[in-house]
């Protein structure tokens, strides 16, 4: 509870205690009376009329407390007009209107206290290693290439790779992963992870602005900004829909006693006075935007980082989804399947392979060193020769090595036995122009990469589409094995943008098509489709800064989980919508026809607006719908 909380809270409660004293006292003459039981009703309401006053000095008169302060002085006018005395019903609408508000302010409080919370992942330090010295700065004091020290229970400040030490990390508040993740040498720390036990050294590889947790908190920060069509909606129907309230009620006051016969004056303006307490739109201003805000806080902890409400209200009408293949639904990262030699070993074979390639940074080659494991000695290399869109020739050990595609065996005229090729890359070898063997090079999928396909389909996803750059055999492979419906290979990043442009002309008028990726070169496509979604564990910055979801996992399967998301925050918002609407407007029906008082008219306002509110604070909640919770 805030200060302002509490200060409404003494104010509410003051304004009770002081109406059951005055109804104790004995009958006062009437300006007595008045002026004593205007004190709570300005103690509890003077902001209110402080507000509405306002409004009207500013030419925006029509708010929610414009209603209340006239429906209010109204009631107090009509008591005065009859002679009754009874000023409690004026007060009582204006104590349950502002404790309305304070359970409205404690969920909204609530609400992005959990998202704070949730991402209070901003590191307040960064222990630097200077000059044999421990020194404690500001994170973004801190520059690329330096040394950072990480104790146990501290956060990572900024990301960088281990250079020493062992240790476990707590990564919930970045991926919604609840089990910690071993770090070793090499590894890669993300900022705003929790070292758990171990002390880490480490080396910086991005500047704090740009690292992952400021890059999070950026996204988060800014993702209110960007409002759904619904969020839109109802600032719009607002703004026009209470002056015309405004007017409905001044002619409910006005028209009847001058029309009907009989009709008394007093009876229809306190009609009106209902009318006008009925249809303040509190319930649907707040608990829309509220239900849209607790989506996207609910996404963002189950690993899920969406840009915007309107991200979030184009995600349940995604029709097709698009999946890059690298980096997406494999781990683009090669590893050695298999080694066939002709007249030497698969170990030899293998070495000859690492030395002709050591020279070169393309994942084959990485690929191909890594499997060796062994330190190479390049006293050994006399030349290497990158020979583009072919492969690499060599000299070791004053021999000739070629090392590449079949079109390089051809070109030198070497001759190759038949070969089957399989799910891969592969590297071809020849040593003294005598063909060697082959290495086949393939990238691994994920090990969700399967199963995200399927609940794609199971969630209702129309169709599901591959694009790669990659041959087309290799492409036919991944596709087979992961389900999708259709794939297109050895795609330039134009090319996938032409067909997206065909894929997005194939859906309707009303869904959405959704492109996954991770690297540079789906910038274009990200920026594109209808919803840009991409990786941002291992992704690039610049697909992360295209994209309008980001998945900080890196598990495609989340794809599914954010539609489910999406889908049940629109579902939320809508009950609300409806059930707002629905109660609003049959209490202004009867209490324009005199059943309804002005206790339903409270109802119908702050009743409905705490139901609506509690309804939206569900999907922060639990934010998956119950056939996708683990």
């Amino acid at each position: 509870m805030n200060k302002k909380q509490k200060k409404t809270l003494e104010r509410i409660l003051i304004a009770v205690a002081l109406v059951i004293v005055l109804k104790l006292l004995p009958a006062l003459p009437m300006p007595v009376e008045l002026a004593l039981y205007c004190i709570p009703y300005l103690v509890v309401g003077w902001d209110v009329l402080r507000k509405a006053l306002k409004g009207i000095k500013n030419r925006q008169p029509f708010d929610e407390c414009f209603l209340m302060a006239v429906a209010t002085v109204g009631a107090i006018a009509l008591a005065l007009y009859e002679g009754s005395g009874d000023y409690t019903e004026a007060i009582a609408v204006m104590l349950f209107y502002q404790i309305g508000e304070y359970f409205q302010s404690r969920a909204v409080n609530r609400s992005r206290r959990s998202i704070s919370e949730l991402m209070d992942i901003r590191p307040d330090y960064a222990n630097i290693s200077r000059d044999g010295q421990l020194e404690k700065v500001y994170p973004d004091e801190v520059h690329v290439g330096d040394t950072i020290i990480i104790k146990p229970g501290e956060r990572v400040p900024l990301d960088a790779v281990v250079i020493e030490g062992h240790s476990s990390v707590d990564s919930s508040a970045l991926t919604g992963e609840s089990l910690p993740r071993e770090v070793n040498e090499g590894d890669t720390l993300l900022s705003g992870c929790v070292n758990i036990n171990g002390l880490l050294t480490a080396q910086v590889t991005k500047e704090f602005a740009e690292s992952t947790a400021s890059r999070i908190l950026d996204l988060v920060e800014n993702a209110g900004a960007k409002k759904s069509r619904s969020e839109n909606f109802i600032t719009k129907f607002a703004r026009f829909y209470t002056p015309i309230v405004v007017l409905v009620a001044v002619a409910l006051a006005v028209l009847p006693p001058l029309v009907l016969p009989g009709a008394i004056f007093s009876e229809w303006v306190y009609r009106a006075m209902v009318f006008l307490v009925t249809s303040c739109p509190c319930a649907l201003v707040i608990s829309v935007p509220l239900g849209f805000f607790g989506g996207i806080g609910g996404a963002s902890r189950n690993g899920v980082l969406v840009k915007g409400g309107n991200y979030l209200e184009a995600l349940a009408n995604t029709e097709i989804v698009v999946f890059d293949k690298t980096g997406t639904l494999t781990r683009g990262v090669f590893r050695v399947k298999e080694i066939v030699p002709q007249e030497m070993s698969q170990q030899e074979l293998l070495r000859i392979a690492a030395y002709a390639e050591s020279s070169s940074n393309h994942p084959i080659s990485l690929s191909l060193r890594e499997a060796w494991g062994q330190e190479i000695d390049l006293s050994k290399i006399d030349s290497v020769e990158e020979l583009a869109g072919l492969g690499v020739e060599a000299i070791i050990d004053g021999t000739k090595v070629l090392a590449g595609n079949e079109k390089l065996m051809v070109r030198e005229q070497i001759a190759m036995p038949p070969i089957t090729p399989g799910s891969g890359t592969i590297v071809h070898l020849a040593v003294a122009d005598k063909y060697a063997g082959y290495i086949l090079i393939a990238d691994e999928l994920k090990p969700d990469a399967v199963e995200a396909v399927s609940k794609l389909k199971a969630s209702g996803i129309k169709k599901t589409v591959m694009l790669t750059g990659d041959e087309r055999t290799i492409a036919a492979d991944v596709a087979d094995t992961v389900g999708v419906d259709e794939f297109y290979a050895e795609l330039l990043p134009a090319d996938k943008v032409a067909k997206v442009e065909t894929l997005l002309n194939s859906k309707s008028s009303r869904g959405k098509l959704a492109f996954v990726g991770d690297g540079i070169n789906d910038a274009p496509v990200l920026a594109r489709a209808d919803i840009g979604i991409a990786m941002g564990g291992l992704g690039s910055d610049a697909a992360i800064e295209a994209a309008d979801v980001v998945l900080m996992t890196d598990e495609p399967s989340k794809i599914s989980d954010a539609i489910g998301i999406s889908k049940r925050t629109l579902r939320i918002v809508r009950q609300n919508i409806v059930f707002a609407l629905a109660v609003k407007l049959v209490i202004l029906l009867l209490g324009a026809v005199g059943i309804a008082s002005m206790w339903a008219a409270v109802f119908a306002d702050v009743g409905v607006a705490l139901l609506a509110i509690l309804n939206a604070m569900r999907v922060l909640r639990n934010p998956l719908p119950r056939h996708l919770r683990r």
